[in-house]
């Protein structure tokens, strides 16, 4: 079995797409151990608890006391790989140094990508630069906001008279299909 925990802080519709992957056989020997969040609010909670998933949503706000509090929270589960799915806060150094990490990011790296880049402002940008082509990307997570090594990106194309809202739509159901394509080859190269 290959373990997954899913970092998420907002409405969890990446984490619904490896559940429904997980359900429907596409990733045949992947399991999710535990969904973070830093927020108690966000839908991704919920959707994990429909699905028997447990849950957590960490207590403190500065990225180090993140890391130390969660070492000891993700000691209790088999770990094989971290998702970011839309997860907002930094993974400090710890985390990074222990768990193999992946995130999911609405652009094609290098473009678009850094700090407080993320969801809509991403959309946005595309759509104000004219951009004919954005995209998605999965990478690993190092110490540095997108910058770490891209394991896949898939493009898609931008219309002239496209909104950011029609952007972010193709970026999603693009960027879920290119996340449980990237986690099935990483659980299949671990058999």
């Amino acid at each position: 079995m290959y373990h997954l925990v899913v970092f998420a802080s907002g409405g969890g519709t990446t984490l619904q797409a490896i559940i429904h992957a997980i359900d429907k056989q596409e990733l045949t020997n992947c399991k999710i151990n535990l969904v973070v969040s830093n927020a108690a609010d966000c839908y991704a909670l919920e959707r994990a608890k429909k699905a028997g998933i447990e849950t957590y949503v960490t207590q403190n706000k500065k990225t180090l006391e993140i890391d130390a509090e969660l070492e000891n929270v993700l000691a209790k589960y088999p770990i094989d790989l971290i998702v970011l799915a839309g997860y907002l806060k930094k993974i400090g150094p710890k985390l990074v140094e222990k768990y193999t990490i992946i995130n999911t990011h609405p652009s094609l790296i290098p473009k678009f990508c850094g700090k407080g880049m993320y969801g809509m402002k991403v959309h946005e940008a595309v759509v104000a630069t004219h951009e004919k082509i954005s995209g998605a990307t999965v990478h690993y997570v190092n110490n540095h906001y997108d910058e770490g090594n891209i394991i896949s990106q898939t493009k898609i194309d931008v219309l002239p008279q496209d909104t950011a809202d029609d952007v972010a739509e193709k970026v999603k159901a693009a960027e879920k299909i290119q996340l449980i394509e990237v986690i099935k080859k990483l659980s299949e190269q671990n058999k």
